[in-house]
């Protein structure tokens, strides 16, 4: 199978343009038109995990963090990073990564960590702002259903559970086609009156490119007339951690002790347990501490994520539970996410869950 096909169904469900700045998600090592007969899904990769890719002849690795955060000027093999980018190579293995981008989209990383502790009720934490855009476009009246249709189909028009949403103007627009012009309709330098309906819509900023393309090209004119400009709305569709309540309220030792059970810790660090039982909860995968007052905002009874460092303890203020889990613990269920979603569109497709714990954390 050809390595873009299996890219392209990733970056449908995780677009690259998702991802933060300082990310490094995409294809990291290979050529997407590769033929790759199966693939092996981890969260770190390490030289173990290219030994056991070609132990299982996988020549595609899948990763959750990516292996190159920040730009090589040699590989020598002086460091692990250049050492398992030495061995793919050498040994035709691709390399691909989905970090930021699968942390911040709906049914991404902490929403699976709400599925494993059967949160109710979940809505992102923190819903991103500025990656949302109003595109118009004025189109003869005839030819709207069409245009909007392939606009709506690239993408564009969703609003929370909603999609296909528009708002429609009828007018008139006006134009002279110049001397070497090929007007869809009117003559050649001669004012011309159309009835056309002005189409607006919202699009997110990755899809921007492909609704406008789509556009576009279901569009009779010669030269097409739009606008695209940024919006501030709270995407409430995008965005880091996920807040959720459970179906009965949990005594907090019990609770934590089912965060150990279902995450496979070896312990929790936590702060005082300043509430006797739990209803609402929030988390988010990977390095949360950033997210600790959203959470408070929210009211929130405790919140789980990882690497917080000492003084965000304090940060608590005696307003709610900090459990840190650990970074690799709270992003381990990211291989399921993988796993499902190409089993799902790629049935005979080979895939391996790496057996592997590349946790570079132990504990005594």
């Amino acid at each position: 199978m050809q390595l873009s096909k299996i890219t392209s169904i990733l970056e449908e469900f995780v677009p690259l343009g998702l991802q933060e700045s300082y990310d490094n998600s995409g294809l990291i090592v290979g050529y997407y038109s590769a033929d790759i007969s199966a693939a092996l899904i981890c969260i770190d990769i390490t030289e173990e995990i290219v030994e056991e890719a070609i132990s299982k002849n996988c020549n595609l690795i899948i990763s959750h963090h990516p292996l190159i955060f920040n730009g090589l000027k040699k590989i020598n093999g002086k460091n692990y990073v250049e050492k398992c980018l030495i061995s793919a190579i050498k040994n035709d293995i691709a390399i691909y990564a989905c970090h930021t981008n699968i942390d911040s989209i709906t049914n991404g990383v902490s929403f699976k960590m709400a599925e494993k502790l059967n949160l109710d009720n979940c809505k992102i934490l923190s819903p991103s702002k500025g990656n949302l855009n109003k595109i118009i476009c004025y189109v003869p009246t005839k030819h709207q259903d069409t245009v909007r249709q392939a606009m709506f189909d690239a993408g564009a028009g969703s609003i929370g559970k909603y999609i296909n949403c528009s708002f429609n103007t009828c007018g008139q627009g006006t134009f002279k086609a110049g001397e070497n012009s090929s007007p869809y309709i009117g003559e050649k330098n001669k004012q011309h009156f159309e009835d056309e309906v002005r189409i607006e819509t919202i699009v997110h900023s990755h899809l921007v490119e492909r609704v406008t393309s789509a556009m576009i090209s279901k569009h009779p004119y010669e030269e097409v007339a739009y606008d695209i400009y940024p919006i501030s709305n709270i995407n409430r569709q995008m965005g880091f951690g996920v807040i959720g309540e459970l179906e009965h309220k949990m005594d907090s030792i019990d609770f934590l002790q089912n965060i150990k059970k279902v995450f496979n810790c070896q312990n929790i660090k936590h702060t005082r347990i300043i509430k006797e039982q739990i209803k609402k909860v929030a988390l988010c995968g990977g390095s949360g501490s950033f997210l600790l007052n959203t959470a408070i905002s929210n009211k929130a009874d405790i919140y789980i994520s990882g690497d917080f460092k000492y003084h965000d303890y304090f940060c608590a203020e005696n307003k709610i539970i900090v459990a840190d889990i650990g970074h690799y613990e709270s992003e381990q269920f990211t291989k399921e996410i993988f796993y499902e979603l190409l089993t799902k569109k790629l049935p005979n497709f080979a895939l391996r869950i790496s057996e592997i714990n590349t946790n570079p954390i132990n504990y005594i």
